[in-house]
């Protein structure tokens, strides 16, 4: 009997390509809560692995090597929580102050309101009063949701540090495993996609770091310059939210202005804040970020918006600050394999050289005299 090969029609291929990719997602969604913390923690054990090498050759025994470290990132990680937690405090000491200054505003942008539009304040209240007890009705639905998800969370955070140790513990057997799984013909160029993929990841990370130290200064001399209240803590804020990208520098921003309006009898104050956010942001995006995080990651905007957002949509926040390196990992495994290369080309900023030589082509035409 001869072997025939069924050949599918596109529109076969395709349904099966997006019925696939459903499943992949759905899968995805499903072990969200098994997935995430060991993505995070392989991140983490990627970015302190130099650091119990260093350890290790100085004769220091491995597991004490780890742990070490480990609690080295702690103290880090703890100090850092020390500082915010103090100005949180101070935060929290003054919220009745601003809760008063913010109802005082709804005050008289309600009286504003009714005035300029001709409508009864009575009835913007009652409409406030409505609104506020639909959504207390709605949150109060969710709170156990919220709780659950809460201690869900923590039992994460405890998770991740167990997987870090465990990951750099076994770190020869996992390498070894990567290296014999896809056979000995192809070691060389194994060894060669860790060694880059160990590099990135330690780079992006650092640089995001550094990012956000160098943006959380800005933020915090700015804000006291300008004589914004609470600026160390709302600079900090400001530099963990930037981490989130898109996004997270609009909510930052929308906070500071909010507590500039709060704090302050003057206009002049939230539109310093917005002409601080402004320069910070230039300032990120000219010099920083290209400097430190997008030379290392080099995604093209298209795919990185697209990624967020599925990222957001399957495992929330966490979802969306680990998306970008796992996307330049995929990106750097495409490069090495010549069926997947196109795709890697797809993932990434380089144009196409014809496009660059028909643009130069089309701009000597231009200058050419008519």
């Amino acid at each position: 009997m001869i072997d025939q090969k069924i050949i599918l029609p596109f529109y076969a291929k395709a349904s099966l390509f997006f019925v696939g990719l459903l499943a992949f997602f759905t899968m995805l969604y499903i072990a969200q809560g098994i997935l995430v913390p060991i993505v995070l923690a392989i991140i983490i054990a990627i970015v302190l692995h130099p650091i119990v090498q260093f350890f290790v050759r100085r004769r220091i025994n491995r597991v004490v090597a780890i742990v070490v470290t480990l609690l080295l990132t702690l103290t880090v990680m703890s100090a850092f929580g020390a500082l915010v937690f103090s100005q949180a405090s101070r935060f929290g000491d003054s919220l009745p102050t601003l809760v008063e200054k913010l109802s005082n505003m709804i005050n008289q942008t309600v009286a504003w309101a009714s005035g300029y539009f001709n409508i009864n304040s009575q009835n913007i209240y009652d409409w406030i009063s409505r609104t506020k007890g639909e959504l207390i009705n709605t949150s109060s639905a969710a709170i156990g949701q919220t709780l659950l998800s809460v201690g869900s969370r923590a039992v994460i955070v405890l998770l991740v540090p167990i997987y870090v140790f465990l990951i750099l513990f076994y770190e020869p057997i996992l390498l070894e495993f990567m290296r014999r799984i896809f056979g000995i013909d192809n070691k060389i160029q194994v060894n060669e996609i860790i060694t880059q993929t160990k590099t990135l990841i330690q780079r992006y990370i650092v640089g995001l770091l550094f990012e956000a130290a160098i943006v959380a200064t800005l933020y915090s001399v700015g804000l006291l310059i300008i004589g914004i209240d609470y600026a160390i803590i709302l600079g900090c804020i400001a530099a963990l939210l930037n981490i989130i990208p898109y996004i997270g520098g609009l909510i930052a921003v929308s906070l500071i202005m909010l507590i500039a309006i709060a704090t302050k009898d003057s206009a002049t104050y939230p539109l310093l804040v917005a002409g601080l956010a402004i320069i910070v942001h230039l300032v990120d995006n000219s010099f920083i970020i290209p400097k430190t995080v997008a030379s290392k990651v080099k995604i093209n905007a298209f795919v990185s918006v697209t990624a967020i957002i599925a990222a957001s949509a399957l495992f929330g926040i966490p979802g969306m600050i680990i998306c970008i390196p796992i996307i330049g990992i995929v990106k750097l495994i495409f490069d090495h394999i010549e069926s997947l290369k196109p795709w890697g080309f797809l993932l990434g900023d380089t144009m196409p050289s014809s496009f660059k030589i028909k643009s130069i082509r089309s701009m000597r035409i231009k200058k050419k005299p008519s």
